[in-house]
């Protein structure tokens, strides 16, 4: 696993926009904003020529531009660090314009990105090698002040930290709008993990380590059987290691990511696991009597393994920042989540 060089006092700080950019607000007030903040910490930045277009269907510009924008700006050396604009809906049509074989052989950088971006930072890994980062995208930066998920995010890219833990609270109604973007998230709901092993709920602490992969179920189902599905291959080259699976929905119902655990199990992505980490998912209420644990548990439950529910991933932040590819052990003390990575 190739690891970027980290984000020096002074760097530069690139933004792309493979999925949507920030044309309208509250993202391009926060972006602006976001750009201020790093000024005031030392750090230039560039912007890539798709940040604030909206000329895509579900991503910021035609497919073969933004592709473009990806590939000029992993290659050419003018930032130190990649941040996302945004997620999306159809990042996927960038990936036929992308040459992963030129980013698997070119000096890495940091990308940084979820949802949407997942098209990245799982390939990243599963086809260049190139570890990535799981995490917050470039308007998350505006808000004033930022939370300790921002610190951590900030804190990875420059190597000062290789480790993240669980926050406490949580953010179910976001009060970010046009006429407040810079706001901070609204956390309201107390953390409330649930851990089992195997398919019974337990209560003693639990540790295990693997390496990390994952992201979006929307993304990775959307994956799952195409040309850039090499998810055997990487788990076969690292199953001395063994795969800890982190997980998060956004459009998925319950239902849908029952039929997602399904299919990836049956496409054996599963086979090395040492443990789930599921984020709460944004979408997950209860149909038709199957609830989002026992959608999970279904498949992940005959593993024998931790499986961790209501994690700090993904849609309904904050969530901690995860570095795609890194060996990484999972401490669970009661309430309490602690991630340590190691970049080997």
């Amino acid at each position: 696993m190739r690891y970027p060089k980290f984000l020096p006092q002074g760097g530069r700080i690139g933004y792309i926009a493979p999925s949507f950019g920030c044309s309208t607000e509250p993202y391009l007030s926060a972006l602006a904003n976001a750009g201020d903040i790093w000024q005031k910490m030392g750090y230039g930045q560039v912007y890539g020529p798709n940040c604030f277009v909206n000329e895509g269907v579900g991503i910021s510009n035609i497919p073969e531009k933004c592709a473009g924008e990806v590939m000029d700006y992993f290659l050419s050396g003018e930032a130190d660090c990649l941040i996302s604009c945004g997620g999306g809906e159809l990042m996927c049509e960038i990936l036929p314009f992308i040459d992963f074989h030129k980013l698997a052989e070119a000096e890495p950088i940091w990308f940084m990105g979820y949802s949407d971006n997942t098209n990245l930072t799982y390939l990243l890994a599963t086809l260049a090698d190139t570890a990535s980062i799981y995490g917050p995208n470039a308007p998350a930066f505006g808000m004033e002040p930022w939370h300790k998920s921002l610190w951590d995010a900030y804190h990875i890219l420059t190597g000062e930290q290789t480790a993240v833990e669980s926050y406490g609270m949580w953010e179910r109604e976001s009060l970010k709008s046009p006429e407040n973007p810079l706001a901070p998230y609204h956390l309201t709901e107390p953390l409330l993990i649930r851990s089992f092993m195997g398919r019974d709920e337990v209560k003693t602490n639990l540790h295990f380590q693997g390496r990390l992969l994952g992201g979006c179920m929307d993304c990775l189902v959307n994956l799952l059987g195409t040309r850039f599905d090499r998810t055997r291959e990487f788990v076969e080259r690292y199953k001395e290691d063994g795969i800890i699976w982190f997980l998060e929905a956004c459009d998925l119902n319950v239902f849908a990511i029952r039929r997602a655990m399904w299919q990836m199990e049956e496409a054996g992505w599963f086979p090395y696991v040492k443990g789930f980490l599921f984020g709460r998912p944004l979408n997950g209420a209860p149909m038709m009597e199957l609830d989002v644990y026992h959608a999970v548990l279904d498949i992940a439950g005959r593993k024998n393994v931790p499986v961790i529910m209501d994690v700090d991933l993904g849609h309904l932040p904050p969530m901690m920042p995860l570095v795609v590819g890194s060996m990484a052990e999972v401490t669970v003390t009661g309430n309490h989540v602690n991630i340590g990575m190691r970049f080997e």
